[in-house]
């Protein structure tokens, strides 16, 4: 059973730092695509980040944010600096190889003063 576990999340003023991490279980993590996404109210899910060996970021958190893994604890962790009100949302890890597509479910990041 295929487990994707998120925390990290919270309240974290503007300017502010937080580190999310993606816990997985039940699965060949290496051979993993791990992304980040987040989910705004009222607004669709959007990639973040992803790390298949080489990352890449959407273009609204490039220099703020990175994606880093661990192969050997089988965990992606997501660190976010200079947050801002627009980074508010819960925030979904994804583990995709081959047909196999997994999603964690979720955590919530709440950027106000």
């Amino acid at each position: 059973q295929v487990q994707l576990v998120e925390s990290g999340g919270g309240l974290v003023q503007p300017g502010g730092s937080l580190r999310l991490s993606c816990a997985a279980s039940g699965l060949t993590f290496r051979n993993y695509l791990m992304s980040w996404y987040r989910q705004a109210p009222g607004k669709e899910r959007e990639w973040v980040a992803s790390d298949s060996g080489s990352t890449h970021y959407a273009d609204s958190v490039k220099g703020r944010f990175t994606i880093t893994r661990d192969n050997v604890k089988n965990t992606v962790y997501l660190q976010m600096n200079n947050l801002n009100s627009e980074d508010t949302a819960v925030y979904y890890c994804r583990a995709r190889w081959v047909t196999n597509d997994f999603w964690g479910q979720g955590t919530q990041v709440t950027v106000s003063s």
